[in-house]
């Protein structure tokens, strides 16, 4: 067989390894859940929904009002009615300081870690500050890609597997998609940044001008100071497209061995 061609199914078998365990598998073994505990069901969740949500959440942040106890497991997080994130790996995390949180309680400000699938971290602490400024709480942006979010991953999938079956010039265009994943979270991100922090409301106690919430590096809002940095999920996703990308071109390259 074809060396290029090899490589570029090797390539293409990595990036398909990260993709899945580290974001199909969790969200789609998870996917529903969240609802049904904010529904008062989190009796109907099932066992495999428990066990993947309890192994990805080995060692995350916990909200500081969460007893160690149940850090890494479901059923004590939902009856103590503690703040539950997705079971797939945290992409972002956004952290905010105020003057009335404790350094000792928070020493890296109040964080939120973004997901594919939801939110993580202190998230109702930090809806709480954003309403203090006239912002909606995070829930309101990003609504369609949270709900499409796990099928979006199930055909990316796909096309990877099509991609490492046939040699068809046009199919080795997919994998471009997934080499495009770290770009596509970035434009995404910085939308909902711009829409939230231009579409404030005059509840908010404090008035403040519309402003480009930082995307990346720190920043400062009124008297909070803001962090925002790439998290786990960020480097998987800059890994899928890296081996992403090395697939595509040992593909075009074993293509023109092929036809040659």
């Amino acid at each position: 067989m074809n060396k290029s061609l090899i490589k570029s199914r090797v390539f293409a078998v990595l990036a398909l390894l990260i993709l899945t365990f580290s974001f199909t598998l969790p969200m789609l073994a998870f996917h529903g859940a969240l609802n049904q505990i904010e529904d008062n069901k989190g009796d109907e969740i099932s066992s495999l929904s428990k066990i993947v949500w309890n192994f990805y959440n080995q060692g995350r942040y916990k909200s500081v009002t969460t007893p160690e106890e149940a850090h890494n497991d479901l059923e004590k997080m939902i009856a103590y009615s503690a703040e539950i994130g997705p079971a797939s790996m945290p992409i972002w995390a956004v952290s905010l300081e105020a003057p009335n949180y404790p350094k000792d309680a928070f020493p890296e400000g109040i964080p939120v870690f973004f997901h594919f699938d939801g939110y993580s971290g202190e998230v109702h602490e930090m809806n709480t500050i954003n309403h203090y400024v006239g912002m909606d709480p995070m829930w309101v942006g990003g609504t369609i890609e949270r709900e499409i979010g796990v099928y979006a991953l199930l055909a990316l999938s796909l096309g990877i597997i099509y991609f490492m079956i046939y040699n068809s010039k046009i199919l080795t265009y997919l994998m471009l998609v997934p080499a495009s994943l770290p770009l596509l979270f970035i434009a995404d991100y910085s939308f909902w940044l711009y829409w939230f922090g231009h579409n404030l409301h005059d509840w908010g106690m404090f008035k403040i001008k519309p402003f480009m919430p930082t995307v990346f590096g720190d920043g400062k809002i009124a008297q909070f100071i803001t962090h925002s940095y790439p998290s786990i999920g960020f480097y998987l996703i800059i890994a899928i497209g890296l081996l992403s990308l090395l697939a595509f071109f040992a593909k075009q390259k074993a293509l023109k061995e092929i036809n040659n």
